[in-house]
């Protein structure tokens, strides 16, 4: 089972809906089972679950204590990924998180005070030796500000070229326990969230690869 953690110290950037898409979006391309953990004690992600009529993704709710044998739990159990949404702020709490990962994900919002404030999450990630892309959420289309944006993250490590644009399909789909994918399957936001998936699951299995032929 691969791991993917969302993670970000800033606030209010997508991430809790960002990884409930993703579960969703690795179900559609057929690369489940997947589960969803929720190790923030505000319990959004439980929420938005508690909502879903669908049986797929799985959701796994877990405290930071608990996280390392629910994970080995859920492989034994069959499942492909599990991809965990965190608490934003607490820097302790995000490294325990971190350090359980096959992949990171940090969501970052292209504005001038996120783009300053990622630079810790990064730390975190580097610290742990963790594989990681930048997913650029709530974007304006084509502002000058998001492609400023994906060039300052490209600096500093992979971007993920499918961004999350600001439609209100994310936020009015998350309202009933669904995602933009089956919302609207034929819309612009369910293409880039798909995208976005298989874009994930490439890069983590060019790191696998490339991890195996190290040791080889």
């Amino acid at each position: 089972m691969k791991v993917i953690v969302l993670a970000s110290q800033k606030g209010g950037v997508g991430k809790t809906t960002l990884t409930g898409n993703l579960g969703v979006a690795a179900e559609l391309a057929g690369d489940g089972p997947a589960v969803l953990m929720d190790t923030d004690p505000q319990g959004s992600l439980s929420a938005w679950w508690n909502a879903r009529q669908a049986d797929t993704p799985a959701l796994a709710p877990a405290t930071l204590a608990e996280l390392k044998s629910k994970l080995g739990a859920l492989a034994e159990a069959g499942f492909a990924y599990a991809i965990v949404d965190t608490p934003p702020a607490i820097t302790d709490a995000i490294r325990a998180v971190v350090a359980l990962a096959d992949y990171v994900v940090i969501p970052v919002k292209p504005s001038p005070h996120d783009l300053r404030a990622v630079g810790r999450t990064v730390e975190i990630v580097q610290e742990q030796g963790k594989k990681f892309c930048f997913v650029l959420t709530q974007a304006k289309g084509n502002a000058l500000l998001t492609v400023q944006a994906m060039a300052a993250l490209s600096a500093h490590g992979m971007a993920s070229p499918a961004v999350m644009h600001d439609r209100v399909d994310y936020a009015s789909s998350m309202t009933d326990g669904r995602t933009v994918q089956e919302t609207d399957p034929k819309g612009r936001s369910a293409a880039e969230m798909a995208d976005l998936w298989r874009f994930i699951r490439d890069e983590m299995n060019e790191s696998t690869k490339a991890r195996k032929a190290a040791l080889a």
